[in-house]
């Protein structure tokens, strides 16, 4: 399932993703703790989330099921990215990311080691 989520909503993602099943009001809580997030915020964005169907609601005491997985969406968001930023060229992303910066030994080893488990 390919669904946009925008910052916000990753945010309410990332918590059900962390901690599974969850309340609405106890991501409020976290949300409040880690990004200072009113419990209104926090509603109206679980809210938008079961909207595109990301989340599903269950009772009692308003259950909040994530029914997308982060690999889902970061597959959407890499397909999105590569679309936009790379003219579609997955090899002008990979490009971009190697010439960042200079890659130790170890870290050259582990993606000879990534490309040879693809092959």
């Amino acid at each position: 399932m390919a669904v946009k989520l925008f910052d916000s909503e990753l945010k309410v993602m990332g918590v059900l993703w962390k901690n599974g099943d969850t309340t609405a009001k106890q991501i409020s809580d976290i949300l409040l703790d880690e990004i200072e997030w009113n419990m209104n915020t926090t509603y109206t964005v679980i809210r938008k989330c079961i909207a595109k169907g990301a989340i599903e609601r269950l009772e009692p005491n308003f259950l909040c099921r994530a029914l997308i997985t982060k690999e889902q969406v970061q597959q959407y968001e890499t397909d999105e990215l590569i679309d936009k930023v790379f003219d579609g060229s997955e090899n002008r992303l990979f490009a971009a990311l190697l010439d960042r910066k200079k890659l130790s030994a170890a870290q050259i080893e582990h993606l000879k080691q990534i490309v040879g488990d693809l092959e």
